[in-house]
Order: C-alpha cells, then structure tokens, then sequence
C-alpha cells in the first residue's frame, strides 16, 4: 500500500518545488482574492459576475452526464462544475506551478457558494431556472436530488455547510498563497 501512495506523490510531483514566482505577482494575486472576497461577502449569496461561466459549465454537465442516465444527469451539472476546477487544479499541482493551482482551487471552493444558493432554494424554489431543453419541462436540481434522497426538509442547514466550506477553502487558499510570500524570490 505504501508503495502505491509513495508512486501517486511522485507521480503528482508534490516532492518538487514550485516553479518559481515572483513577489510581485504574488501580492496582485492577493489583491485580487481580497477584493474577490470582499465583494462575494458583499452579495451575500447572490449571483457573482464568476457564476456566469459557473452556469455554462453546470448545464453543460447535465448535458455531458445525461448520456449516463437521468440521475447522472441530474447530478452532472454540479459535478462538472465542480469537477473543471478541481481537474485544472490537479493539473497546475502537478505542473508545479503556484498562482495557476491556488487560482483553481480558489474557484473550486467558490463554485460552493453558488451551488449552496441553489440547494437553499430547493423547497423554495424562487431562483430562476435555466436549463438548455424545454423550460416547461425544468426541474429544480436540488429540489429533485433532495426529495430523492429524503432530506429536502434541511436544504437551508445543508446549504449552510456546503457555503460555509465553500468560504473556508476560498480563504485557506488565499491564506497559503500569503504564506508563500515570504519564499518567493524578489
């Protein structure tokens, strides 16, 4: 087993250091989270200008994953929204290189927050729906996967995990990234 785990982390490249960056790209990165946390505190689970292309990559999973079956289907377009910035981080992870990987986990982790908004609304169901087949035909997704599962009374508690994870994952990745400041060359 130990021999399978020690060719994974080489594999991954982890045991490599990162390429290097410079400080001042790392400070406008930080910047940059900071005003991006900022106003996603600000919109207090509204839609952010980065949910637009979230949205296209969500429903473009229902489509992907809907050739697997409708359940699938139904999961697939938080699973590929979620699933695109987990991959490009893996392989910025490999690449080793550190703005590219702390930038897609960061998104992978703000993908939360967008997909919370929606599974608060799931008994509500007061949010628009979109969908790319005929809008008479529209499901709500986390109303459908929670009655399935027969949890749809605790959408809002749920939902309150799934955001909060959502913001420590935002703001631990921000918080590594400022911890490798003070590595970085000048």
């Amino acid at each position: 087993m130990t021999e399978l785990l020690d060719s994974i982390v080489e594999w991954s490249g982890a045991r490599e250091d990162w390429r290097p960056i410079s400080r001042w790209a790392v400070m406008a990165w930080l910047v940059f989270y900071v005003l991006f946390l900022l106003y996603a505190f600000r919109m207090h689970g509204g839609f952010l200008w980065i949910d637009s292309a979230n949205l296209v990559v969500h429903e473009g999973g229902h489509l992907l994953f809907g050739w697997f079956g409708p359940t699938l289907g139904l999961w697939g377009g938080t699973i590929l929204q979620w699933l695109v910035p987990f991959l490009l981080a893996t392989y910025f992870f490999h690449e080793r290189q550190l703005a590219g990987f702390v930038f897609c986990t960061f998104f992978f982790f703000e993908n939360w927050l967008h997909t919370a908004t929606y599974m608060a609304d799931a008994r509500a169901m007061v949010l628009p729906l979109v969908t790319t087949r005929d809008p008479e035909f529209a499901k709500h997704d986390w109303n459908t996967i929670f009655t399935n599962l027969n949890i749809l009374p605790y959408d809002t508690r749920i939902a309150a995990v799934i955001r909060f994870l959502g913001w420590c994952g935002m703001l631990a990745s921000t918080a590594w990234l400022a911890t490798n400041l003070r590595t970085k060359e000048k």
